[in-house]
């Protein structure tokens, strides 16, 4: 059972409260340990009420707590046995939670007027509206500019990794390339190998063949030799004279074309 004051009660002891009692009453039934609530308790727990709600034990931080005259408004219950205490868990009170509010009220009106609340709503002025609507177009071109200056940066990274990037693989191609070069035009590269072996093909070409020491020598055929019909050296003679005569004039004429 948790017992929950209403606004009356804790504005007259407490102090005015950020939620009303109904949304305190609806936030107070969803905790986990609670089973049930009872609405518009007394600022002090009484005995009547106690046996009522048939409560065995007051669960509450061990710090006194002064109110309405009292020094310890749960000193009758500690003195009763019925008082279980209960840890308090720093920075989460009521009083913390005003002091954050009041704190960064500019912020909490601004954001408000940014979702549509009106100044009238937000008990804000006529002259405190526009200057937090001032506020905000100005963080608006801050932000702006932040965002830019971030882009900025990010793009010069980009470039420099690139250019790094790029430096790195030139290096390597210009690597790769000398070594073709090299392999290719130097002094034992493959353009000498091949101008050698196009320079012997070329002689091999232009020089001719030598016969083979072996092969059959030939004699040449005496010319053809004959003799002048109108000759006078030789006289008319028979048949058989004359194909020695042809003979002899063939003898005559080489000798003549050797000459």
């Amino acid at each position: 059972v948790s017992a929950v004051c209403s606004d009356e009660l804790t504005h007259n002891f407490k102090g005015f409260t950020v939620m009303n009692e109904n949304e305190r009453y609806d936030a107070v039934q969803h905790c986990r340990y609670v089973d049930e609530v009872v609405r518009n308790a007394p600022w002090t727990l009484t005995p009547e009420f106690l046996a009522e709600h048939r409560i065995d034990f007051v669960a509450h931080d061990d710090i006194p707590y002064s109110s309405a005259g009292s020094d310890d408004v749960y000193k009758h219950i500690k003195e009763a046995g019925m008082f279980a205490p209960t840890q308090r868990t720093e920075g989460i009170s009521t009083s913390d939670i005003i002091t954050r509010i009041v704190r960064d009220y500019d912020v909490y009106a601004r954001r408000n007027l940014q979702r549509g609340y009106t100044a009238k709503e937000l008990n804000v002025s006529f002259i405190n509206e526009k200057k937090y609507h001032l506020q905000e177009r100005v963080d608006k071109v801050k932000k702006r500019v932040k965002d830019v200056e971030e882009k900025s940066k990010e793009f010069v990274q980009k470039v420099e990794e690139k250019s790094i990037d790029l430096i790195q693989k030139w290096e390597e191609k210009s690597r790769e390339f000398i070594g073709n070069f090299l392999e290719m035009f130097g002094p034992e590269g493959a353009l000498k190998h091949m101008l050698k072996e196009g320079k012997g093909r070329m002689l091999q070409a232009i020089s001719p063949k030598q016969s083979p020491s072996s092969s059959p020598t030939h004699d040449r055929s005496p010319s053809p030799s004959f003799r002048w019909p109108f000759s006078t050296k030789t006289p008319p003679s028979s048949p058989a004279n004359r194909s020695r005569n042809e003979s002899a004039v063939t003898y005559d004429i080489s000798e003549d074309e050797e000459d």
